[in-house]
């Protein structure tokens, strides 16, 4: 038997009927206090184009929004710096920030000394 999803003692649909204070009641602090300052209006346009078209794929630069449960399964493209990172909410990704989901810096790969490299730091010694 599936495991059924709870949030903080809530159930999905029990999220979803709720408004947006009494939801951020049960968010951690850095969240909560997000949400009491007040949606931006990119945040206010995202939100309507996904109540209007919720099938869309969304493409979005806010990615300091919390993730509210009326996103839950929907396909957002969230912006890194360099192109659009495709991603689904799931129901564990509520209160966290759309952000988190696509990084914005890769890994540091070292390999060879690069183009225009000096004799001296091309040196590496054997051991």
């Amino acid at each position: 038997m599936a495991k059924k999803f709870l949030f903080r003692g809530k159930t999905l649909e029990e999220l979803q009927g709720m408004s947006l204070e009494n939801f951020s009641i049960l968010l951690k602090s850095r969240a909560r206090r997000a949400l009491k300052r007040g949606l931006t209006e990119q945040e206010k346009i995202l939100l309507e184009n996904v109540h209007r078209e919720p099938n869309k794929f969304h493409k979005t630069h806010c990615r300091e929004m919390v993730i509210l449960p009326e996103m839950v399964g929907k396909k957002f493209g969230v912006h890194n710096g360099k192109e659009f990172f495709s991603i689904i909410i799931t129901e564990e990704m509520l209160g966290h920030r759309l952000g988190e989901f696509s990084h914005s810096t890769k890994e540091v790969k070292h390999s060879a000394p690069g183009i225009g490299a000096t004799k001296s730091s091309k040196y590496i010694p054997l051991k």
